[in-house]
Formats: structure tokens, C-alpha cells, sequence
């Protein structure tokens, strides 16, 4: 179990504009070659976007995108014809294919947090896809057959316990609050990296509720 604290991530976005970026994954001109991907993931970031700051239209190739957010608004639209606002609870996917452009912006009155998620599907090229998710329910798996890949979505309350997928690789990203993960405690932004994980719980700490992401994600062939 190989464990990334929050304050390890990479800063990235543009301030001045209102874009605020922590990148868990090497990302943009943040180049590590010992941190490129685990498993399917291949980026894991946390944009904070201020009210009427956003992303440009921009291409994506080959990845699967997925959107979880934390807190506000996110207005999507891109190169197929979907336009959407995606809100807390939210879980969104864009699958770039061959290829597909789009736009994020926070047009809401309030900032918008969300988690980023990019995994490499097994296959590249194909036709993009577009869906949200609205209001996934606790505990319901969300499938990426692309990739190989599953999202887990925990909400625990305090003292609550979970268990850990068994999967040849699973990643954990604490979204808020803390969780016990084996003998390990993790807090806000921390993530946990997962080799042939087997009898795993996470326990939610006694102080208040937590919200945690798991991808639980076949072998890479």
C-alpha cells in the first residue's frame, strides 16, 4: 500500500483566473516518470473554480473521464452536442474516443469543487460518450467496462465501516473528513494505492462523517 498525502500533489491551474489545481498524477509540465498512472488511473485532480471561471474548449483523445463533484455547479459542453450542469453527488463521464472537444466553466454564483478522474481504457479510439449519473445512491457502482474499472462511492458516518474491493489494483481518494484505512489514517486529499488488495475496510473516523472515492481495477494486461 503505497500512501500519497495531500499535501504531496502537485499545484497546478492558473489563480489569476480564478482555476486552483492539485494533481495527484504527473500532470501538464509536472513530469515525474515514478508517477504516471496506477493501475487505469492516470490523473486524479481537484479543480476549485471561482464563480465564472472555467476551462476553454479543449480536445481530449483515448481517455475516460470521470467527474465527481464536491460542491456547486459544473456546466459541460462539448464537441457531440451535450450540455449539462452536473451538481453535488453528481457523477459525470465523458469518453473521449478517437476524439471530442468540450468546455468546463463554473456559471453558478458559488465555488465549485470537484474530483477529476482520467483512467486509460483498454482500448483506444471508438465513438465519444457522454452520460451523468444524478444523485448516485451510497454503495452503488458505477462501471467503466472500458477501462476495466468500477467507482465506489462511500459516504460513512462516524465510526462507519467499509470494505475495500478485492482487485488486482484499487485506489482510494478521500474526498472530506477521515477514514482509517488498515492502520492507516487518511484526512482530506489523501489517497491510498492498492496492490492486489484483499480484506481491506475503511473505518470512518469518530469525529463526523466522510466521503471517499474507490476504484477497484482489473489487472493491466
Amino acid at each position: 500500500m503505497d500512501v500519497r498525502r495531500a499535501g504531496e500533489r502537485y499545484r497546478g491551474g492558473d489563480p489569476a483566473t480564478g482555476i486552483e489545481s492539485l494533481h495527484a498524477f504527473s500532470f501538464g509540465p509536472h513530469y515525474d516518470p515514478g508517477n504516471l498512472r496506477f493501475g487505469a488511473v492516470i490523473a486524479c485532480n481537484e479543480e476549485r473554480l471561482a464563480p465564472g471561471a472555467g476551462f476553454t474548449e479543449h480536445p481530449h483523445s483515448h481517455t475516460e473521464i470521470v467527474t465527481w463533484v464536491v460542491e456547486g455547479e459544473l456546466t459541460h459542453r462539448d464537441s457531440q452536442g451535450h450540455e449539462s450542469v452536473v451538481r453535488s453527488g453528481d457523477v459525470q463521464r465523458l469518453s473521449a474516443g478517437g476524439g471530442v472537444r468540450h468546455v468546463e466553466r463554473n456559471d453558478g454564483a458559488a465555488p465549485l469543487v470537484f474530483i477529476q478522474m482520467w483512467l486509460a481504457p483498454a482500448e483506444p479510439g471508438g465513438d465519444p460518450a457522454y452520460e451523468v449519473v444524478h444523485g448516485i445512491a451510497d454503495s452503488t457502482p458505477y462501471a467503466v467496462p472500458e477501462a476495466g474499472a468500477m467507482l465506489h462511492v462511500r459516504r460513512l458516518t462516524a465510526g462507519e465501516r467499509t470494505a475495500v474491493p478485492d482487485a488486482a489494483f484499487a485506489y482510494v481518494h478521500v474526498v472530506r473528513g477521515e477514514v482509517r484505512l488498515d492502520s492507516v489514517v487518511l484526512t482530506d486529499g489523501d489517497s491510498a494505492r492498492i496492490g492486489d488488495a484483499k480484506g481491506l475496510e475503511l473505518e470512518a473516523g469518530a469525529e463526523g462523517p466522510a466521503e471517499v472515492l474507490v476504484w477497484e481495477m482489473a489487472a493491466v494486461d
